[in-house]
C-alpha cells in the first residue's frame, strides 16, 4: 500500500487494516490503529510505520483511547518466506527472550549485526525492539485481563526486571502499570488461580477449526468439542495446560484462552503459539474475496467466511502426527496416535481430565514403536525420524521456509511431497500449499466440479479451470480447507453435511512411504 491508500483507509476508520500498519502523528506525539476513532490528522502531519516496535523507536507514544498495541497481529508474518518474517515468528515465540539476539540470529544463519540491519531497513526496528514491543503488549494484556501480582506480569511478559518494566510501560503508554490496571474494562474476576485473557481477531471467523481439532484429539493429551478445545503441552521451561473457548453470543469478548498452568517465563510463547493454532492473524476478508473469484469455491466461501487453516503447537510432534496419518483415515490415526501417547510422561499440573504429556522425540524412539502396528517399512520410518530430532541432527520449526523444510524433510524414509506440504501448512502458515494428491482434495475437486455446480458465467457446463487452484494464489491453503470440507459434505450426503461430518472426512492421500 502508498501513502494515499493507508491514508484513506485511516480516514474511512477502517478496522480491516488494525495490526497491519500504524499511525504516527508529529504534533501529537501519539500512534495510533488505523480505525482509531480521533479526528483524521493532516497528511502532513502522518507517518506510516509497518510495526508498533517502529513508531516506539521514533519516540511516538500509543494512543491512550485506541490502544493501537491491543490488535491482531499483521497477516505478514503467515505470508512472508523472507528473512522478516521467519525472524518475526520467532520473536513472538520468544526466542530473544530466551536466547538474545545472536540466538535468534544463529537460528536463522545469520550475524546478528547483519540481522538486524535486515529488519531495521524491512521493519524499521531492530529485533530487540520488535521483542521489546512484544513484551509491552503481553504486559498490558496481563495487566487489563488479570490480577497477576505486578511483579509477576513483569516477568512473565520477558522483562529482566521490574524497573525496566515500569520504565517501558511509561515510555510505550504513558501510563504507569498501575494506572494501565486501574483503566481495564471490564475488571479481571477477583480470586481466580487461573489466567483468563481475551484474544482479538479479524472477522469474520469460522468456528469449525475446532472441530478439526477436536476429532483429533488424543485422550488425556487433548479434549475438544465444537466450541472448544484444551490440551497439555510442553514449552520451553516447563508443561503448560490451557483451554480456548468460542461464544458467538458473547459481545465483545467471544474467543478466550483460560490458561489452568504455565511457567510464567513460558506465558509469550505459549500466547503466539495458541495464535498459531487458531490462524487468529489472518485477514479473511481478503483470503474470502480472493478464493471467490473461483466460481468452484464461491458457494463454500459464502457458505462459510472466514475459515481458518489450524496450526501447530510443537513442529516435532506435528511431523510425528504428520508420518502417522499417511495413507490412513482421521480416525485410524488417532487410534495409532492414542497408542503411541502411552509411552508419554504424565503431566505435571493435571487438570480437566488431562494427565499426560505427547511423547517426546526420545520416548518415541525409545519405546514408541514397538506399540504401533502397521507396515514395518512405515514404523521403521517413524523411528528413525524420532531418532534424529532426539539426536538433534534433525531440527525444524517456525523459523524455517518452505524450502529449507523441504530440504530437512526430504531426505528422511517414509516423507515425501504431501508431508511436507501438510507441515509447511501447519508449522509454518505457509498460505499456498496445494495437496494435489490428498484423496479428499481430489474428492472435494468432484464434490465441486457436479451439475449442480454451475460453470463460468453460468453456463452450466461442469468447470474446466486448472485443477491446481492457480487462480486463487497465493492462498491456496485455504482453498484446500474448503476442498476437505466439500469433500465430507458429498461423503456424508446433504443430510448430514454438517461441520462435524466434514472434520471426520478421510485425508488418506496417495503419497507412498521410500
Amino acid at each position: 500500500m502508498d501513502f494515499w491508500q493507508r491514508y484513506r483507509a485511516i480516514d474511512a476508520r477502517d478496522t480491516r487494516f488494525d495490526g497491519q500498519f500504524y499511525t504516527a502523528v508529529r504534533t501529537t506525539g501519539i500512534y495510533c490503529r488505523p480505525s482509531c476513532p480521533a479526528r483524521t490528522p493532516k497528511a502532513a502531519n502522518v507517518t506510516f510505520y509497518e510495526t508498533s516496535a517502529a513508531a516506539h523507536d521514533a519516540g511516538y507514544r500509543a494512543c491512550k483511547r485506541c490502544l493501537p498495541e491491543a490488535v491482531p497481529g499483521t497477516p505478514a508474518w503467515n505470508v512472508r518466506q523472507d528473512i522478516a518474517g521467519r525472524a518475526m515468528r520467532l520473536i513472538n515465540d520468544g526466542v530473544v527472550n530466551r536466547d538474545g539476539v545472536d540466538g535468534l540470529a544463529a537460528r536463522l544463519g545469520y550475524s546478528s549485526r547483519q540481522l538486524n540491519r535486515i529488519l531495521s531497513q524491512e521493519l524499521g526496528a531492530g529485533p530487540l525492539s520488535l521483542a521489546r514491543a512484544g513484551r509491552a503488549q503481553t504486559a498490558r494484556t496481563l495487566l487489563v485481563s488479570t490480577t497477576m501480582k505486578l511483579a509477576d506480569v513483569a516477568f512473565a511478559a520477558g522483562f529482566s526486571s521490574v524497573r525496566q518494566f515500569n520504565e517501558t510501560m511509561v515510555e510505550v503508554f504513558d501510563m504507569t502499570p498501575t494506572a494501565l490496571r486501574s483503566a481495564r474494562h471490564p475488571k479481571a474476576a477477583p480470586g481466580s488461580t487461573a489466567l483468563t485473557l481475551s484474544l482479538p481477531y479479524r472477522e469474520p471467523f469460522d468456528p469449525g477449526v475446532f472441530t478439526f481439532l477436536a476429532v483429533r484429539a488424543i485422550p488425556g493429551i487433548e479434549a475438544g468439542t465444537a466450541t472448544s478445545y484444551a490440551r497439555t503441552l510442553r514449552l520451553p521451561h516447563g508443561d503448560a495446560r490451557f483451554k480456548i473457548e468460542y461464544d458467538a453470543g458473547a459481545r465483545g469478548r467471544p474467543l478466550t484462552l483460560t490458561i489452568g498452568a504455565v511457567d510464567l517465563r513460558d506465558l509469550p510463547a505459549l500466547l503466539s503459539r495458541v495464535r498459531r493454532l487458531f490462524d487468529l492473524d489472518a485477514d479473511p476478508v481478503a483470503i474470502d474475496s480472493a478464493l471467490a473469484g473461483d466460481g468452484r469455491l464461491a458457494a463454500a466461501v459464502a457458505g462459510t467466511p472466514g475459515i481458518r487453516m489450524p496450526g501447530a503447537l510443537d513442529p516435532a510432534e506435528m511431523l510425528i502426527r504428520a508420518m502417522i496419518g499417511q495413507q490412513i483415515t482421521v480416525a485410524a490415526a488417532r487410534t495409532a496416535l492414542t497408542q503411541l501417547a502411552a509411552v508419554g510422561s504424565s503431566s505435571r499440573s493435571p487438570g480437566e481430565g488431562l494427565d499426560r504429556m505427547f511423547p517426546t522425540p526420545v520416548e518415541i524412539a525409545a519405546d514408541g514403536c514397538a506399540l504401533l502396528r502397521g507396515p514395518r517399512k512405515r514404523i521403521d520410518a517413524l523411528g528413525a525420524a524420532a531418532s534424529a530430532l532426539a539426536e538433534g541432527t534433525l531440527d525444524f520449526g517456525y523459523g524455517d521456509d518452505v524450502a529449507s523444510l523441504n530440504a530437512k524433510l526430504l531426505p528422511l524414509p517414509g516423507v515425501g511431497p504431501w508431508t511436507v506440504g501438510y507441515l509447511a501448512m501447519r508449522v509454518l502458515g505457509a498460505p499456498d500449499v496445494f495437496l494435489a494428491n490428498d484423496a479428499a482434495v481430489r474428492n472435494g475437486i468432484k464434490a465441486l466440479n457436479c451439475p449442480d455446480n454451475p460453470g463460468p458465467a453460468g453456463s452450466g457446463k461442469a468447470w474446466t479451470a486448472d485443477p491446481d487452484f492457480r487462480e486463487v494464489s497465493p492462498w491456496r491453503s485455504y482453498a484446500t480447507m474448503h476442498l476437505w470440507r466439500a469433500a465430507a459434505r458429498s461423503a456424508a450426503g446433504s443430510r448430514n453435511g454438517t461441520t462435524t461430518d466434514i472434520a471426520k472426512a478421510s485425508t488418506r492421500t496417495t503419497e507412498k512411504a521410500k
